[in-house]
């Protein structure tokens, strides 16, 4: 009799159904694995790996080094010392465990790189660890570190603990032409002088480098490196001597202080190019410490003064030029005079009328035979004679802050401004500008552009300088005229006799300017000195000018003997040999006085 139960094969079917049923189900999730494999490598895995790559790298930036600036000789008036900036990765920090001699571990993290670093850095040690907690993965943890102390630091093995190469300027001569070389900031751009001016030159293209750090800080030597390398910056090489700048800053320097003066400054300029081989102020800037002087910029460049009685030159050699006198022309010299629109002018000292020579009224520097001289000519002529000589404009030397004077167009000019301006009163210039008159002067008629920069040391090449083109503004021959004549102001009848030196023919003209004394009257003084040396065969233009002593007060008394100093000094460096020939004069008074 059949059974009404089911068959126990049928219902759960053969082993062989079932092994088929779990291959299947494993193909399944095989297939499942695979598919998400293939998806993960092949369509996820370029940017999973780009992805854990960036997490991995990090790019730093290469600092361009800062140029330097150097004088006429090579010698460093600033450059770039080579620093370090420590940065760390704070994610990476918790892995630092130092061990002793013995390999005990002496610490953990954060506390035990403060505890190694604080020393070094000079930092609290307490301070510096909580800083060295965190989740940046780039603070800066110090700056302007030496290699020395960084060497130090690399050899602990911090992780996360690196440093990117950065540098500090550095000023070794000091105070010697600061207030041309200017300084930095605290980001290290120019703030001054030519640091500022040039700044674009000097700072170079930094470039960049990546690298990729693993998990405990350090880099990975088969990592991705990719890098652009920085371009420095060029070096500045200056037409400037380092030694004669400080030794014409030492010497203005003691006669501002002896004289009790504002500021006084010194100019020696080569008559040949135009170039400054000197310029110095009194109380000069350290650009190590610039807050600690008085002056910032250079007076010589951005201020003016009366030039005085070294205005009288401009006067005489446009007559000259003109041709309304000679050397030896005769000119009535009276103590007093009164002109025709009613204006009194008298010489610096008493005297009795009397009749001199052109060269007569340079030498005594009569202010009543240098009107009677500028009469012969029109306003206008005059004032673009000024133009032509540099006075109203700026040189363009490039340094900041330059001045062009003050010079009142000649329809300006009122009754008695009409005559003061003949004898250098009544406008203004700064002491490059009437420098230059000298330097026109003694460089045959030619004025040269005036530069302070001989060219650009760049990773290209060297880049000179053109300053421009010369431009004649007078003849040969009433040059050569004009510093005959000049030669008697520094002779014993003449008012510069102090700013004689022996061996050497010097020319020049002293200047004793009555200028605003703060109360409504004119009762101080600037004193100035402008000469040529050697007279016979030009080479340099030595201007000094002593603004607002409280005693001395006369060009010749005051200015003349900082000329001889320099002047001196600078003759001797250049190698110039002494004059070969003696002066030969013109005559002060006219034959038969």
């Amino acid at each position: 009799m059949a059974s009404g139960r089911a068959n126990p094969v049928t219902a759960v079917g053969t082993p062989e159904r079932r092994q088929a049923v779990l291959l299947a189900m494993l193909l399944i999730v095989l297939l499942a694995f695979t598919a998400r494999l293939v998806w993960v490598q092949l369509v996820q895995g370029p940017g999973l790996a780009a992805a854990a790559q960036a997490a991995r790298s990090y790019t730093y930036t290469d600092h361009a080094a800062r140029g330097a600036i150097l004088d006429s000789n090579g010698t460093v008036l600033a450059t770039s010392v080579q620093t370090y900036r420590v940065v760390a990765d704070l994610t990476a920090i918790p892995a630092y465990q130092p061990r002793d001699a013995d390999g005990e571990i002496t610490g953990y993290g954060a506390a035990a790189a403060a505890r190694d670093l604080a020393a070094m850095l000079d930092r609290d040690r307490n301070r510096l660890g909580a800083e060295l907690v965190g989740e940046d993965r780039y603070h800066i943890v110090a700056r302007e570190v030496t290699p020395e102390v960084w060497q130090e630091i690399a050899a602990l093995n911090i992780p996360g603990i690196s440093a990117e190469q950065t540098a500090e300027r550095s000023y070794p001569n000091g105070s010697t032409a600061g207030q041309i070389v200017g300084w930095v900031n605290d980001e290290g751009d120019g703030a001054a002088g030519l640091e500022s001016t040039l700044n674009s030159r000097l700072l170079g293209t930094d470039g960049e480098f990546t690298v990729e750090i693993g998990v405990t800080g350090q880099v990975i030597p088969t990592g991705q490196n990719a890098s652009a390398p920085a371009v420095p910056g060029c070096d500045v090489h200056l037409t400037i001597d380092s030694d004669l700048n400080w030794f014409a800053q030492r010497t203005i320097d003691e006669t501002v202080d002896t004289y009790g003066a504002d500021w006084g400054a010194v100019v020696v300029v080569d008559v040949e190019t135009g170039e400054l081989l000197a310029l110095a102020d009194s109380d000069a800037v350290d650009p190590r410490d610039p807050g600690a002087s008085r002056y910032a910029g250079s007076n010589a460049v951005q201020s003016v003064y009366d030039p005085g009685s070294t205005g009288k030159v401009l006067t005489v050699l446009s007559a000259l030029e003109e041709g309304v006198v000679t050397p030896t022309t005769a000119v009535d010299d009276p103590y007093r005079l009164t002109t025709d629109n009613g204006q009194t002018f008298s010489d610096h000292s008493e005297h009795p009328d009397q009749v001199l020579t052109v060269t007569g009224v340079l030498a005594e520097s009569a202010n009543t035979g240098t009107v009677n001289i500028g009469t012969l000519m029109s306003d206008e002529t005059r004032y673009e004679y000024m133009q032509r000589l540099g006075w109203g404009s700026e040189t363009g030397v490039g340094l900041p802050g330059e001045t062009a004077g003050l010079l009142p167009h000649y329809e300006d000019w009122d009754g008695r401004q009409r005559y003061t301006t003949m004898f250098g009163q009544g406008l203004s210039v700064n002491l490059l500008q009437n420098t230059g008159v000298f330097s026109t002067i003694a460089n045959d008629g030619v004025r040269m552009p005036m530069s302070i920069v001989d060219g650009y040391d760049c990773a290209d090449g060297y880049e000179e300088v053109d300053p421009g083109e010369p431009v004649r503004v007078v003849s040969q021959d009433s040059s050569e005229q004009m510093i005959r004549m000049l030669e008697s102001v520094v002779s014993d009848s003449g008012t510069g006799e102090r700013a004689a030196i022996d061996g050497y023919r010097i020319a020049g003209k002293t200047g004793t300017a009555q200028i605003p004394d703060g109360s409504g009257g004119i009762s101080d003084v600037a004193a100035s000195f402008v000469g040529i040396a050697p007279a016979d065969d030009p080479r340099i233009a030595v201007g000094v000018v002593v603004y607002r002593p409280d005693s001395g007060f006369f060009g010749g008394t005051i200015a003349a003997p900082v000329f001889q100093d320099v002047t001196s000094f600078a003759l001797q460096s250049l190698g110039v040999p002494p004059s070969s020939e003696p002066a030969d004069p013109y005559p002060l008074q006219p034959d038969g006085q």
